[in-house]
């Protein structure tokens, strides 16, 4: 059963001022929308809502064509870069704004919680407002006293309670705003990048109720988040907007990795020819860095990897240190070798080579950066933050056990035990 569905959506702003410029376009414009019932006779096509570029309309999309649906009890992370049309798409969900073109469908109730605050009256006390809300979803006062202990406990707001929300904190709101949004029940939750202002343990506390919504209550929720890690923990399924419009749709780590990678595919090794632009200076510079597959013509999680780091030393007394640091694309650490020292790099001018390998089965598939830093014994940093990025694509992607995406960073082959042991006296 669809619990959401969005049909050929769009979302039209004008920027500056909203008048036609004339009142008799002005009255044209009101009768034909107001009383006629038609289109907006002044309305333009628009052009993309890009932020970075500069338009030629006065008119710009936010949102165009989407298309989507969400079954009941799904958890679907929205995720994209800012100005993609994130939250205007759950503002159009929760009703706070109407589509300029196309159709939603929502089958339950929605509890929404958008920005800090949102929902709330300023000068009615927690406790008011928590009623209030639960009035405005249709709930009895009986049904709502049933949960306000519960909703209490979870906000950690008691001692505040029957305090006028005007003097609440930010994240008092926003604490008590989810708790009220995730308690009372309703079919769809929808919550906004808000969870942010809270503490790292209420995050915490905020996604496991998510969890328990969704799966043990069977609700749908729809979490926008620029914190991936608390998307992919949350959720399934994901939706990639990109400048108004769904870039992806599926799995929550492919969406996930097509928003981090940016839909590029990097170069897995690299040359310079003209070492006077290479990284590094008049002492070292880098001549390349190869990423290899130890075994097989592709990198991937069954191949290992071979890193080939070439260099050329200039000064015949440079005492050259190196270390590499490999990590994901949102700069998580996945190792750091430390100082890799080699005393033949010490005393000529020439051209060095520094190689090392990765076992099979170690990296997940994906984008990967290695960091090379290189300096003289603490003193002197040459290439402090030369960075190349390389895939690492799938072992099996034909086989339906093996070739199925994983979780997490690494992807090790477990070599496992088993053994059966009788009980007697059962």
């Amino acid at each position: 059963m669809k619990a959401i569905e969005f049909n050929h959506v769009g979302k039209q702003y004008r920027l500056g001022l909203v008048s036609t410029g004339t009142f008799s376009h002005d009255l044209s414009r009101w009768w034909a929308m107001n009383v006629l019932g038609k289109e907006d006779p002044f309305l333009k096509i628009g052009d993309t809502n890009i932020r970075s570029k500069k338009g030629e309309s006065e008119f710009v999309w936010a949102l165009k064509d989407i298309n989507f649906s969400v079954e009941q009890g799904d958890v679907i992370g929205i995720i994209g870069k800012n100005g993609a049309g994130k939250s205007t798409l759950l503002k159009l969900l929760s009703r706070v704004t109407a589509p300029t073109v196309g159709e939603i469908n929502v089958c339950g109730r929605i509890a929404s919680l958008l920005e800090v605050g949102t929902g709330f009256h300023p000068e009615m006390t927690g406790r008011e407002n928590i009623y209030m809300n639960g009035a405005i979803m249709g709930m009895t006062k009986a049904e709502i006293t049933r949960k306000l202990d519960e909703i209490v406990d979870f906000s950690g707001c008691e001692r505040y309670i029957d305090t006028p929300v005007k003097r609440y904190s930010s994240g008092m709101k926003v604490r008590l705003g989810f708790a009220v949004a995730a308690h009372l029940e309703p079919e769809i939750l929808v919550v906004d990048e808000v969870l942010a202002v809270g503490d790292a343990e209420f995050q915490k506390k905020a996604i496991g109720k998510m969890q328990d919504v969704s799966k043990g209550e069977g609700r749908t929720v729809l979490f926008v988040s620029h914190n991936m890690a608390a998307v992919q923990k949350l959720c399934k399924r994901g939706i990639l907007l990109e400048d108004g419009a769904v870039k992806y749709s599926g799995g929550i780590e492919d969406t996930v990795r097509m928003y981090i990678d940016d839909g590029t595919t990097p170069s897995q090794s690299v040359f310079y020819d003209d070492l006077s632009t290479a990284p590094g200076n008049d002492k070292v510079r880098i001549k390349s860095f190869e990423v290899l597959p130890v075994k097989g013509d592709v990198v991937s999680v069954a191949s290992g990897i071979h890193f080939r780091l070439t260099f050329m030393n200039y000064y015949p007394t440079f005492h050259l240190d190196a270390a590499f640091v490999l990590h994901t694309a949102d700069d998580t650490i996945i190792f750091n070798s430390g100082k890799v020292v080699s005393p033949h790099c010490q005393s000529k001018i020439g051209e060095y080579v520094v190689e090392f390998s990765l076992p099979p089965f170690m990296l997940n598939r994906g984008k990967y950066y290695m960091t090379i830093w290189m300096g003289e014994k603490n003193k002197y940093r040459i290439c402090e933050k030369y960075s190349h990025p390389f895939m690492v694509e799938d072992a099996f992607p034909d086989d339906p056990y093996l070739g199925k995406p994983r979780p997490g960073i690494l992807k090790m082959e477990i070599n496992a035990s088993s053994q059966f042991r009788e009980v007697y006296g059962k």
